[in-house]
């Protein structure tokens, strides 16, 4: 049988590797591809909502309604598509980015939704789908909508995504899948886990965790202040007063935060400003760690981590509320901000309504992580590193979405019917762990799919880690071989 493959694949190495998927088999037909500009069509112009084009020019030139998404809108996960579409797209909204969609309210976001999943639907019924390859777990609005309607039409999908361990990635016919493993039959060396080694994350190296106040305005949050004021606000440039006042705020909220925070070194907006100033009014905490405690890091949005794995704890307040219900009154919940995080998701009602919560202590930012998951009783997670952590040290981990450990040790995963007596009488055997972490690295490919793990996959070779992935994805796609997760 012929394979009419859909790919979405936006890096030039993930090309590369698509190239040789295809180019090396007969009976595998690229029929669609979202991508860059050397793509049939452009992915990233459908979540901007820009007039970028691919090889076979925009999707949306000469488009009509054709109903050809009526799978996905009677199915059992349409309402869950479509918020997390809306979410995936409010990243691309006016006040997080210099350029913005022009998606104003509800409506223009669900009306888009209709419009997209539409037109997506009618290619892949065009070009007669068969199968369905993501280069990651699908997070960025146009991926999102492709791979739910896939799963409606009863398209085959493989999703292929890194690991934090050097070299190796997972993959699954279904995201749904992701984080389930069963090691126990597997005659795989154990993982030593030294349990007093703090992990070292290369994405977390410019992160500290000391109260070294006293930072100053970078020369990239300045850029991105005039940025701002100059597509934003240029009129500001005639009122100098109000521009100095503007610039006195940003010097007031470096100089309250550590010197490795740099507020607006990516993004400057109004928003962002009030969010930091409100921060800001947390780093005077003081961190009681003799009090009985469940450590709550947040974890950075809008992320693949959150967005897409997340579910409905996307909300990461939810979550925290249901942790909180389940708590006895002396046990306190510690959350600590994101030191990646910036406005988005952080307005005004957020911090309100965790304040509305009884047991929450909110931690300043220079909060040491590991001394917390030292002395608290458990830490929560959506789908954090930091569950990981937990565990590697003895300590347990409540799970609220997919993650790729949740079927470890000292894992429990959230649900209606869990109860704090259940955290409090989980235990973790060491050896167990390091067992079943070794049956998972062994389980996984050799390679790397994401361009940004290239420097930590000591020796690596482009021509090599080319051919060994593109072999593996072909074997998962002819079903010759087996995903790492399956449920």
């Amino acid at each position: 049988m012929t394979i009419r493959l859909l790919c979405v694949s936006t890096a030039d190495n993930t090309d590369r590797i698509l190239n040789a998927l295809v180019e090396s088999s007969d009976d595998i037909e690229l029929r669609l591809h979202f991508g860059n500009d050397m793509a049939d069509f452009k992915a990233s112009s459908l979540s901007r909502m820009d007039t970028r084009k691919g090889q076979r020019g925009h999707l949306m030139r000469e488009q009509y309604y054709a109903g050809e998404n009526y799978e996905l809108l009677s199915s059992p996960i349409f309402k869950e598509s479509m918020e997390r579409t809306v979410d995936q797209l409010f990243r691309y909204s006016d006040g997080y980015r210099y350029r913005s969609h022009n998606l104003k309210n509800l409506q223009d976001y669900l009306d888009y939704f209709y419009i997209l999943s539409d037109t997506l639907a009618r290619q892949i019924k065009e070009e007669k789908i068969t199968h369905a390859l993501f280069f990651n777990v699908p997070h960025l609005v146009c991926d999102t909508i492709l791979y739910d309607l896939c799963k409606c039409l009863g398209i085959k999908t493989v999703v292929v995504t890194q690991s934090i361990f050097p070299g190796k990635y997972f993959s699954m016919q279904s995201v749904e899948d992701y984080g389930f493993f069963d090691g126990k039959k597997s005659k795989a060396a154990p993982m030593i886990i030294d349990q007093e080694q703090n992990l070292d994350l290369f994405y977390m190296k410019a992160i500290g965790q000391a109260p070294d106040k006293g930072g100053s305005l970078s020369s990239k949050g300045l850029l991105n202040v005039l940025a701002y004021i100059l597509l934003k606000k240029p009129g500001m440039f005639l009122r100098p007063i109000q521009f100095m006042k503007m610039l006195k705020r940003v010097r007031k909220i470096y100089a309250g935060f550590p010197k490795w925070r740099d507020p607006f070194s990516r993004f400057f907006h109004e928003n962002e400003m009030a969010y930091f100033e409100h921060l800001m009014e947390f780093e005077n905490q003081q961190i009681d760690i003799e009090q009985r405690f469940i450590y709550f890091p947040l974890q950075l949005q809008p992320e693949m981590t959150t967005s897409s794995l997340g579910g409905m704890f996307r909300d990461q307040l939810l979550a925290i509320e249901k942790l909180s219900g389940i708590l006895p009154s002396d046990v306190k919940i510690y959350v600590k901000e994101n030191p990646k995080q910036g406005a988005y998701s952080r307005g005004p009602f957020f911090f309100h309504r965790l304040n509305r919560i009884p047991n929450v202590v909110f931690m300043p930012s220079f909060a040491n992580t590991n001394t917390l998951i030292a002395h608290c009783e458990a830490v929560a997670t959506i789908t954090g590193t930091v569950g990981w952590e937990a565990i590697r040290k003895g300590k347990k981990a409540i799970v609220f979405g997919n993650t790729w450990y949740s079927s470890f040790p000292g894992i429990l995963r959230w649900s209606e019917k869990l109860k704090y007596s259940d955290v409090e009488k989980t235990k973790i055997r060491h050896a167990q762990l390091e067992k079943i972490a070794g049956a998972l690295v062994n389980a996984c490919h050799d390679g790397v799919v994401e361009r940004h793990y290239v420097d930590i996959d000591e020796g690596h070779d482009v021509e090599k880690n080319i051919v060994s992935v593109a072999t593996v994805i072909r074997g998962i796609l002819t079903s010759e071989m087996s995903p790492v997760f399956s449920k």
